[in-house]
């Protein structure tokens, strides 16, 4: 496939063209995986098994960081 282009908002979003979502068979909901080499990015389709992990991770998080204590001491975030 040959180099295609997206331009990045002013908020740094973009729009993964219709070729590249085809190609890494994206559905909407889907998670990517941005690796950073140098001068250059890889994106993939995250694997089913590393969003299973995610979600387990992310609701013991949840659990772990909802205390008003937490809220005071991130409040300036």
């Amino acid at each position: 496939m040959s180099a295609i282009r997206s331009k990045v908002t002013a908020k740094g979003q973009t729009t993964i063209p219709r070729a590249i979502r085809r190609a890494l068979q994206l559905n909407e909901g889907d998670l990517l995986e941005f690796e950073v080499a140098e001068d250059s990015v890889r994106i993939r389709k995250a694997a089913p098994e590393d969003l299973a992990y995610l979600r387990l991770v992310e609701d013991s998080l949840a659990e772990e960081w909802l205390s008003p204590e937490d809220a005071e001491a991130f409040d300036d975030l």
